[in-house]
């Protein structure tokens, strides 16, 4: 099964875009058959995911150093060189493992969620071509083959974020995550075509032996740096980085397993795995390094400090994602690959866990978004609150739950990498000093709204006395338990006593292995962190010990600034009703006023001067006859000054 598997990886994304087929072209009109074949071919893909990653992990070093890759060569040129096929090496094995696995819950979930959707059929297609796209993109071995991946996952997002196309904020909130998105893919596309140009090829595992040695290829420390920067603008718009992070928030509009689905392990972590992919090239150039860490960093900060306020359960989610993302970003700019990767992992199980479990008290709240209507959801929904509860644990980082390892990790490689642990070298030590206050001011902030969402929703009393909240059946709450373990134990495999003393970070990992010793000054001061900021939720939302009215009145700038986004989104409209529109304006002004006015102009001339030689052409004899008789008077009345003329001159000529 296993050398099957790994021969075959391929049908890991076949099998949903055969389920996609299917049920576009066969199975629409029959909701459950639909439903069963694109559940049962994304666990095949499951199963066949499993197998592939019990033979990396037995492999061991062996796919670390050389990754198994089949391809076919689909276009061939002089200088230019297009293969199509795919790659196992440890990060997609992972990787494999945690989109297929997500994506199977998802869709069981839907069934509940979605029972009685008139779009039923329809939605589990677009699950299944969402599924086929990001693991097509996960085990692609060249950028191109990536690119076309990334493009059909930013499709699959516009047509389940707007699925419920009838809502105006559905459609609207598909356009602006589509166009967002489009906005950074265009620096990815350029950035490709930069490194084909300069490198001649846009194979991973070649790109890893050329990059290193850019001078012979004519390129400047400068100008590799130039072209990791725009190559990163993919990553920022499709990983919710600032100031690319707008659509995300709004892309809730969709139903919450699409939620679920985007934020937890298709879509946002594209951008994460990409650069993670040719973390090569940003490790080449320190600059690059810098400039995606403090840019991970600050969008952890910006993002923890909006969510801080709002008070629709899926936006403080969906702003939680930004600011997980964020620290998947700072980890790579910390170089390393093992600490993104990691938190990538176990963001995908407690992160779905937090979103299926917000639906499941939307599903029992009857679609009601507001947190303050809710309130001693404990007693109805006792799954969901258990399951929830442990959500957020994880991602408070408290022991022994998944987050606390990997957001761990984290901290210790930015510690490393900075003038505090005494041992860090480069030109950025200062920059990634307060890189790691950022970090550990975002853990604290992290642990404060997430819990305080927590207690506003699930203790005290139900404040909405016309709601009549239940648990969900059993197919929207198994999914929450499985992912519940798993934001338990999850983090467990990042431990080094596991697996023969070979941890997490022994297979997933660029290069030489990268040895993080346990910093248990950090563990206590971390951990420390995140129980203040619970402590602070709970005096403020649970017992009630400070008036959070009172608060908020007391801080009402800095609560305004952080409940209105910091008005990124009223930015954006200024620029564009005002600067783009007038620039749209004037040129709307020289278009129809010059370029067109030198059309137009033209044509008014010909005109004129058709109606002039149209009056010349009459087709009328007699006019023709006019014309030639006034033709030979002239012609006489000429002849005759002529001979007059000669006559003149030759008297003057025998004159002399």
């Amino acid at each position: 099964m296993i050398e099957f598997s790994l021969n075959n990886a391929w049908l890991i994304p076949f099998l949903p875009a055969v389920a996609f087929a299917l049920i576009v072209l066969v199975l629409r009109p029959l909701p459950r058959v639909s439903a069963f074949v694109s559940i049962t071919c994304i666990l095949i893909s499951f199963i066949m995911a499993i197998s592939i990653g019990i033979g990396v992990i037995q492999g061991g070093e062996k796919f670390v150093e050389e990754p198994f890759k089949k391809a076919v060569t689909w276009f061939s040129m002089s200088g230019l060189k297009i293969e199509m096929g795919f790659q196992i090496d440890p990060t997609s094995a992972m990787m494999l493992f945690v989109v297929t696995l997500v994506a199977a819950l998802v869709q069981i979930y839907s069934i509940g969620y979605m029972h009685g959707d008139k779009g039923f059929s329809v939605f589990y297609a677009y699950l299944s071509l969402f599924a086929m796209s990001m693991l097509g993109l996960v085990i692609a071995p060249n950028l191109l083959q990536m690119f076309v991946f990334w493009e059909l996952v930013g499709l699959c997002s516009y047509l389940l974020i707007g699925f419920w196309w009838y809502k105006y904020s559905a459609r609207e909130a598909a356009k602006k995550a589509f166009i967002t998105t489009r906005t950074g893919d265009f620096g990815l596309l350029m950035g490709i075509l930069l490194l084909q140009i300069f490198f001649g090829t846009l194979d991973l595992q070649e790109l890893a032996v050329r990059i290193p040695n850019f001078t012979e290829y004519g390129l400047t420390a400068g100008a590799l740096t130039l072209i990791a920067a725009i190559l990163f603008l993919g990553p920022i718009g499709k990983s919710g980085q600032f100031p690319l992070h707008v659509w995300l928030p709004d892309a809730m509009e969709g139903p919450t397993p699409v939620s679920a689905l985007i934020h937890a392990a298709t879509m946002v972590v594209a951008g994460v795995y990409l650069v993670g992919r040719t973390l090569f090239l940003f490790k080449t150039v320190p600059g690059a390094m810098a400039f995606v860490a403090f840019m991970g960093a600050f969008t952890a900060l910006f993002a923890a400090s909006i969510a801080i306020t709002q008070t629709e359960m899926k936006k403080i989610l969906a702003y939680s994602t930004v600011s997980q993302l964020g620290y998947m970003m700072l980890a790579l700019g910390a170089g390393s690959l093992t600490a993104s990767m990691f938190h990538l992992m176990t963001h995908a199980f407690f992160k779905a866990l937090m979103f299926l479990g917000a639906g499941s008290v939307l599903h029992a709240m009857h679609n009601e978004a507001d947190i303050w209507k809710y309130g001693g959801l404990k007693k109805y929904m006792p799954i969901t609150y258990w399951t929830f509860l442990i959500g957020c644990l994880a991602i408070a980082g408290i022991f022994p739950f998944a987050g606390f390892f990997s957001k761990d990790l984290i901290l210790e490689v930015v510690w490393a990498n900075s003038t505090l642990s005494g041992h860090a070298h480069g030109p950025f030590q200062g920059l990634y000093t307060l890189l790691f206050i950022m970090a550990s001011m975002t853990a604290m902030m992290t642990a404060f709204y997430m819990f305080r969402m927590f207690f506003i929703c699930f203790h005290g009393e139900l404040r909405d006395k016309h709601a009549h909240p239940h648990e969900s059946p059993f197919s929207m709450a198994m999914p929450l338990v499985v992912l519940g373990i798993l934001s338990v134990v999850g983090g467990w495999v990042g431990w080094p006593g596991l697996t023969e003393g070979k941890a997490f970070g022994y297979f997933v990992r660029m290069g030489e292995f990268e040895i993080v010793h346990a910093n248990w000054t950090l563990i206590i001061s971390s951990t420390v962190l995140a129980l203040i900021g619970i402590g602070g939720a709970i005096a403020i939302y649970w017992k009630n010990a400070i008036s959070h009215e009172e608060l908020a009145k007391k801080f009402a700038p800095l609560y305004k600034l952080s409940f209105n986004k910091f008005y990124v989104d009223e930015l954006y409209l200024w620029i564009i009703h005002n600067i783009i529109d007038g620039i749209g304006r004037a040129l709307w002004w020289v278009d129809m006023h010059i370029v067109d006015g030198v059309v137009d102009g033209v044509a008014k001339t010909t005109k004129v001067l058709g109606s002039v030689f149209r009056r010349v052409q009459t087709g009328k004899m007699q006019h023709y006859a006019l014309v030639l008789f006034a033709g030979v008077v002239v012609l006489v009345i000429i002849m005759s000054f002529a001979d007059t003329s000669v006559a003149s001159l030759s008297l003057l000529g025998g004159g002399r």
